[in-house]
């Protein structure tokens, strides 16, 4: 996997993996004066309280946005009720935990917010990669 970048107020470390991000613009869109893509660094993490900030990290649909809380250890463990969610003109979005078995056998875990392409043409499929903005892709 690709570089991981981490912005931190001292008690939340927002962690950001650009290889993952299928600019769904869920983050921009909940989070304003913390999320601004055209500046640098783009996450400007004392805008907002530590709540909101990780509220908003859980809404990432892509889990390109992740956090973890200073001093604790990472509980990746921790499942999550499994939930569907099917965007307009978007991935197909499960939250919870899900183990995805690809075509090669090769198993992985993934824990809260997982894209799954439905317009077909992604080229990290089963995951969403943004594709289907440049596409058009409406459903």
């Amino acid at each position: 996997m690709g570089k991981t970048k981490e912005y931190s107020n001292g008690e939340v470390t927002i962690t950001w993996q650009p290889e993952k991000c299928i600019h769904s613009g869920i983050c921009v869109r909940g989070l304003g004066d913390v999320f601004k893509p055209k500046e640098k660094p783009w996450i400007k993490i004392d805008a907002a309280k530590t709540d909101a900030l990780v509220n908003q990290v859980k809404a990432c649909p892509s889990g390109a946005l992740g956090y973890y809380m200073n001093g604790e250890d990472d509980n990746e463990s921790e499942q999550m009720e499994t939930k569907i969610e099917v965007l307009k003109d978007g991935p197909l979005l499960v939250y919870g935990t899900l183990k995805v078995t690809h075509k090669d056998g090769n198993e992985e875990v993934k824990n809260k917010t997982t894209a799954f392409c439905r317009c077909g043409a992604s080229q990290n499929k089963p995951y969403c990669d943004g594709t289907h903005v440049t596409d058009g892709f409406k459903d």
